[in-house]
């Protein structure tokens, strides 16, 4: 089955979870909005405004498979995961990846408030004071507390995976994470690291850095969909790191 994946064609942002499994099951999809002229983003919107389609979807990124309109990133993954052998197929095991995807879905709400903590509808240097404040607290109490979670489930299953010594969805979105944090905050990051070694190093990074050369994987995004404010944090953050490139934000 060919898949549709629709996303914003400029930036990375959610649907480069998507991406990175698509990408390293080798599967056969098309980035639809990046097609040029009336078969890109405006079939994108096409769909999300409900034309021709019983269930839309709220907001990309979302994935067309056959017949099937399937959105929300955590879902999306939750489908092609058995299918791109990137998760259990037994019910405990798929739910056990699921929940921890739902867990890093929580966690890019925060790093994008980080930037954007009032609304994403204004600049950040418009709310920066609050960002100032919201970052803080997110590197004094939430992102310790999430990466340290995963640094347990990492100690616990054996292996350089969440599920042992077999990659999964999971540890790709963990790769995005950890990739996005280096590139918004390099020095904090830095410093952070040596806390958490299972979460940033070893082989379940060093297992997916080809899929950083990606010819489809996005560069750093120059212009938001959006017709007023600022490209949001969460999109703004996930660039690719191969080549070292680095900003604190």
């Amino acid at each position: 089955m060919r898949y549709e994946l629709y996303y914003w064609p400029t930036i990375q942002g959610r649907g480069e979870f998507i991406r990175l499994a698509l990408e390293e099951a080798g599967a056969d999809y098309v980035d639809v909005a990046r097609r040029r002229g009336k078969r890109g983003v405006p079939a994108m919107m096409k769909l999300i405004e409900g034309r021709g389609i019983a269930r839309p979807p709220f907001a990309p990124p979302f994935l067309k498979a056959g017949k099937l309109v399937i959105a929300q990133t955590a879902n999306i993954l939750l489908y092609l995961g058995t299918r791109l052998g990137l998760a259990p197929r037994e019910e405990a095991g798929r739910l056990w990846v699921h929940q921890l995807q739902l867990t890093i879905t929580d966690l890019v709400v925060l790093i994008h408030d980080t930037h954007h903590p009032i609304t994403g509808y204004l600049y950040y240097e418009e709310q920066r004071a609050a960002a100032k404040l919201a970052t803080k607290y997110f590197w004094r109490h939430r992102l310790p507390k999430f990466l340290r979670y995963f640094e347990r489930v990492l100690q616990k299953s054996g292996g350089p995976y969440v599920l042992g010594r077999k990659l999964s969805y999971v540890d790709l979105s963990l790769f995005q994470i950890v990739e996005g944090l280096r590139y918004a905050f390099p020095k904090r990051m830095k410093r952070f690291e040596r806390k958490v070694p299972r979460v940033v190093g070893g082989a379940a990074m060093a297992g997916v850095c080809s899929i950083r050369r990606s010819p489809r994987r996005s560069s750093q995004p120059r212009s938001s969909p959006r017709k007023r404010g600022p490209i949001t944090s969460a999109s703004r953050i996930w660039v690719p790191a191969c080549a070292g490139t680095t900003r604190e934000g």
